[in-house]
């Protein structure tokens, strides 16, 4: 069975089921709730607040656990379960900057482990990883929708994440990989500048997700000189973003721009309201580096 996995900073992703946030509470005793995963004699949740940033995220087993959840949650969404091993193909993604130097040590991070049980949800579950591919973002979400950038000369794909920005360019439908890289510049850079300022000018603490719903249109149940604070500082990183990428040779006035991933959704109205981007497409589905690194994979096996 193939499952693909987009190893977010913010959020985990698959491509049936919703995204969850990259965050683990682990406890000994058993926790009240139903959505608890139990591994090795630990008891898992997800939790609202994320793990700090990782570059490497093969330092500790955290990630490996929370993508135990994304496999739980696919296997349930097709009516898997039981104790006979399901054997896993697993597709998976890496920011294009850190993809040369960490993607071997990605795939042995979920390889070698030999038969995996877990519960989760109160199903019993094993699953034997038998195979692991990686693949750079941004170029992922790109292959998804091939069909409506074959025929522009250039369309740069920017892909707002987490901690990074990925950027790749395509012409006439083909990658040019020598224009790909990340900017450590995603939307949780915003959020602690946010919150650093909000605590210094106003003493509240704002935590992600009431910059996510003041963002979200839901500026009117915060205080008016917070909810300014935040769009203006939303609209200083849109603009900081896009002079970065033009310090990189690369002109969002000319062409196409492709925005995805959950920090370009996030930061639309700041995006249109920079007036950087003249022809701007935002691909709203936030699965879908998940959906090209399933496409991928089925491509370069298509032939073995």
């Amino acid at each position: 069975m193939l499952i693909a996995i987009d190893h977010g900073n913010k959020q985990m992703k698959t491509v049936n089921c919703p995204p969850f946030v990259s965050g683990l509470a682990e406890s000994s005793t058993k926790p009240f709730g139903s959505y608890i995963l139990m591994y090795r004699d630990r008891y898992y949740t997800l939790s609202n607040q994320r793990i700090p940033y990782k570059r490497d995220k093969t330092e500790d087993d955290r990630f490996f656990i929370l993508t135990l959840f994304g496999i739980a949650q696919e296997l349930q969404a097709k009516g898997i379960y039981g104790e006979m091993p399901q054997r896993i193909r697993l597709a998976v993604g890496l920011p294009p900057a850190h993809y040369g130097a960490q993607h071997q040590a990605f795939i042995r991070y979920f390889s070698d482990r030999g038969v995996v049980k877990f519960n989760y949800r109160g199903k019993n579950h094993a699953v034997y990883i038998e195979d692991v591919r990686c693949y750079p973002q941004a170029y992922a979400a790109a292959v998804t929708m091939m069909d409506r950038l074959v025929e522009s000369p250039k369309v740069l794909i920017v892909d707002i994440g987490g901690f990074t920005a990925d950027y790749l360019m395509m012409r006439s439908g083909r990658a040019d990989l020598a224009v790909c890289d990340s900017l450590e510049n995603g939307v949780i850079v915003l959020y602690n500048q946010i919150r650093t300022k909000a605590n210094s000018e106003f003493d509240i603490l704002l935590d992600e997700t009431d910059i996510d719903g003041i963002l979200g249109g839901k500026a009117g149940i915060y205080a008016p000189e917070v909810s300014a604070l935040v769009e203006r500082m939303a609209q200083g990183f849109v603009n900081d973003l896009t002079n970065g990428l033009r310090e990189r040779m690369l002109d969002l006035s000319s062409g196409r721009v492709v925005f995805v991933g959950g920090g370009a959704t996030l930061l639309r109205r700041q995006i249109e309201n920079s007036g950087k981007v003249r022809n701007a497409l935002f691909v709203e589905d936030v699965s879908a580096n998940a959906k090209g690194y399933e496409f991928l994979y089925r491509m370069e096996t298509a032939g073995r």
